[in-house]
């Protein structure tokens, strides 16, 4: 079956609040699974663009974009739709992509992020320490032709 990108609606909610604290509790393995809540989705994401991925009614993964910054806020695919294309197919859909240079950070202890974000093309452009740990601040690639 095909996969699907859209921007998200308020029936979305709740498969996207479950995505998010189980991505999260999977993979900052570092950090203790109580700090993870189901409505931490709501706040970390207001205001931001979130477009999903989804194949058929099932949800398989969602970027959301502080689209004042060009920065990506949060990309999750599903477990269950990994290497598949998905997180590519979301950054493809983003606005303007791959003309306009989006900005993320990925805390460096995130290994498997890392190395999707050097093989989509992102460049390290900074370094910093939040509360979470230390990040880098990735940029995405430059088009090809554009100056």
């Amino acid at each position: 079956m095909p996969i699907t990108i859209r921007v998200a609606t308020a029936r979305d909610l709740p498969a996207l609040r479950e995505l998010f604290l189980r991505s999260r509790r999977d993979t900052f393995t570092w950090q203790p699974c109580h700090l993870f809540q189901l409505a931490d989705f709501d706040v970390q994401t207001e205001g931001e663009r979130i477009l999903i991925a989804e194949e058929g009614m099932r949800l398989a993964g969602f970027v959301s974009v502080w689209e004042p910054d060009a920065f990506i806020h949060h990309l999750y695919v599903d477990g269950a739709f990994l290497r598949r294309g998905i997180a590519r197919q979301l950054l493809n859909a983003l606005p303007d992509w791959p003309l306009t240079r989006y900005r993320l950070k990925c805390l460096v202890r995130n290994l498997g992020a890392l190395r999707f974000y050097e093989a989509t093309g992102f460049v390290e452009v900074g370094r910093g320490t939040s509360d979470d740990g230390d990040f880098l601040l990735l940029e995405s690639p430059r088009a090809e032709g554009a100056d």
